[in-house]
């Protein structure tokens, strides 16, 4: 009896080795399967503050793809998160914007009258309600039309009035660029795919 109790202990023991073992295993494959998302394809962002109201709102959490502009460029109407340009103001070493890209390379951009004009057209803004104003600023000087670069895009928020963006501190390079915003996943009440945009 002796001998059959130390053996059923012994199989008890080794079942539960074999347990953490798998369970051990299962979490390590879980997590690197993670951390190559989260570098090569994905990455949760929040937006912080009103700069893209009405169509995101503060506090909301999103997905961005980072494999898309690995093979094809931004387009304009892409909602993109980008790496703060360095002359901008952050309370961290490094930190992160939400905006909507407006001008992409080649394009010629103007702000006049609180509107948005296009290469030489009245840039139509049905993303936007049709009271938003969009103000000038230290780049994109009141009708003062700028050519955006090779390799640069013009970002900018949907809160004209509440925005600080490309018409502060001009185009951005896409090597900068993070990924594209496609997905709300929180709050649960207003999750939903980010809607596209052509400009």
């Amino acid at each position: 009896m002796k001998t059959d109790t130390k053996e059923i202990e012994r199989q008890r023991g080794f079942s539960l080795g074999m347990f953490i073992l798998e369970f051990t295993q299962s979490i390590v494959l879980a997590l690197s399967v993670f951390v190559l998302l989260y570098l090569f394809v994905a990455q949760p962002n929040e937006v912080k503050g009103n700069s893209m109201l009405p169509n995101f709102e503060n506090g909301e959490y999103l997905l961005t793809d980072k494999l898309s502009y690995q093979f094809g460029q931004p387009q304009r109407g892409d909602v993109v998160v980008f790496k703060a340009p360095p002359s901008e103001p952050c309370s961290e070493s490094e930190c992160e914007y939400i905006k909507r890209v407006i001008g992409v390379p080649g394009d010629r951009v103007m702000v006049k009258e609180g509107k948005v004009y296009l290469n030489g057209n009245l840039l139509d803004q049905r993303f936007l309600p049709a009271d938003f104003v969009t103000d000038p600023g230290a780049f994109m000087q009141e009708g003062v039309e700028r050519l955006i670069p090779q390799g640069e895009y013009l970002c900018l928020g949907d809160n004209r009035s509440h925005s600080r963006d490309g018409r502060e501190f001009g185009p951005i390079r896409k090597e900068s660029i993070v990924g594209k915003a496609f997905f709300v996943y929180y709050p649960f009440n207003r999750v939903r795919l980010v809607p596209k945009v052509t400009l």
